[in-house]
């Protein structure tokens, strides 16, 4: 197979547009490592490739899944491998980008593999965080050196380590540390890059995104969204912007109070697509976008 790239980065940092660049340079594939960008039902807010970009170069594993449907990380590996095998069958170069670090974290140093979890378990940790009850509190006496990762609002990663304490018994950095499955990209078979951005530059951008992404019709996809009923912690419905702007059409915040605080969700994802990355994507570089294409080419040319 042909030598992988990896083009990871914070939101609004350039990613896409480099990865439609190398693609033409290198007969390579775009293929989707973004946990949003999957669903059919988020074109605008989740800042998937236009139809002029998909004209561009071909573009894999964008919008091929329902809302209505949870996706993991393993449903994701899944679809990649056989992704990966089609596109080595053709020659191509597959390039992935995106700003899922877990994404990233799967395809380069595999997968944590855990029992199934009961479903009852998952609904009940849940409706526990909906009544306002201290998960983080909880998770920090079972598995305090994860807890310690884990800012207390990040409720989504704090149930799945409670909930795989509670169906195996034992602490997810157990499973962390004991429980891989081999990468789809083995070591020396990919390069991967970090495209860094200055602070107040990235900020301008996403600011600047957002408010382009209301005149494109947010508005309409998250009225969609509304309309197809589903839990508010379904992960399409926590998509940045969605909760707020679902807030607006049910008039609970004004439209400037939304798009700020979807804003402000967009930064603080921005931070911790950085700070995942630094502590665990050690092999990937961190570069800007200038000298990004320059060091990507080199692996392959």
């Amino acid at each position: 197979m042909h030598k992988a790239i990896l083009i990871a980065g914070p939101t609004a940092s350039g990613k896409s547009a480099l990865a439609i660049t190398l693609a033409k340079k290198l007969n390579g594939v775009v293929i989707n490592t973004d946990s949003m960008q999957v669903y059919q039902d988020l074109r605008i807010l989740s800042a998937r490739p236009t139809i002029d970009d998909e004209n561009q170069a071909e573009h894999r594993l964008y919008g091929h899944v329902s809302g209505g449907r949870e996706y993991s990380v393993g449903d994701y590996l899944q679809d990649v491998k056989e992704c990966l095998n089609e596109v080595a069958a053709v020659g191509k170069t597959p390039i992935f980008v995106g700003g899922t670090g877990l994404y990233f974290k799967g395809l380069t140093q595999g997968l944590i593999e855990t029992p199934a979890i009961p479903a009852y378990i998952r609904t009940r940790l849940y409706e526990e965080h909906e009544v306002g009850i201290n998960l983080h509190a909880r998770l920090a006496k079972t598995d305090p050196e994860l807890a310690k990762r884990f800012e207390p609002a990040n409720h989504v990663r704090i149930i799945r380590a409670l909930e795989v304490f509670e169906a195996t018994g034992k602490t997810m950095t157990y499973w962390q540390g004991n429980a891989n499955s081999a990468p789809l990209l083995q070591a020396g078979c990919w390069k991967g890059i970090f495209l860094h951005v200055e602070r107040e530059t990235l900020k301008e951008r996403i600011h600047a995104r957002f408010k382009a992404m209301i005149g494109a019709g947010a508005l309409d996809e998250v009225r969609r969204l509304i309309a197809l009923n589903l839990p508010a912690n379904r992960g399409i419905m926590k998509a940045h912007g969605v909760p707020h702007l679902v807030a607006y059409l049910e008039g609970r915040l004004t439209l400037d109070d939304a798009i700020e605080a979807g804003q402000m969700d967009t930064r603080r994802y921005a931070k911790r697509q950085h700070t995942f990355a630094r502590g665990q994507l050690p092999a990937f570089e961190f570069t800007d976008t200038i000298r990004a294409e320059e060091k990507l080419l080199e692996c392959i040319i």
